[in-house]
């Protein structure tokens, strides 16, 4: 596996585009997910989540249009997280035994 994030480049509204780091694919419900962190973000920690489809071999992102769905897929990402940094506290207690 290559050190190298993935990188996924969004069009936004006024069709500038945005280079993302692809943070990580995770299900919600029957759905998953996607969570991108722009690589010239001036605000610290901003994540953007999207509908996440492998539509073949391309990925499609499709919007997420309700705030509760927003809020689903929202805590499954927090969820996602714990669960990396819980496994990452435990790889260090590996490596320093």
């Amino acid at each position: 596996m290559s050190d190298e994030n993935d990188t996924v480049t969004l069009t936004l509204d006024d069709n500038t585009e945005l280079v993302c780091d692809v943070i990580a694919i995770f299900p919600c419900g029957e759905k998953n997910y996607i969570a991108l962190l722009p690589q010239d973000s001036a605000e610290e920690g901003e994540v953007y989540l999207y509908e996440f489809r492998e539509n073949g071999d391309e990925p499609e992102l499709i919007n997420i249009e309700s705030d509760e769905e927003f809020e689903e897929a929202s805590d499954a990402f927090d969820e996602w997280l714990d669960s990396e940094e819980f496994d990452e506290m435990f790889a260090d207690d590996e490596e320093n035994e």
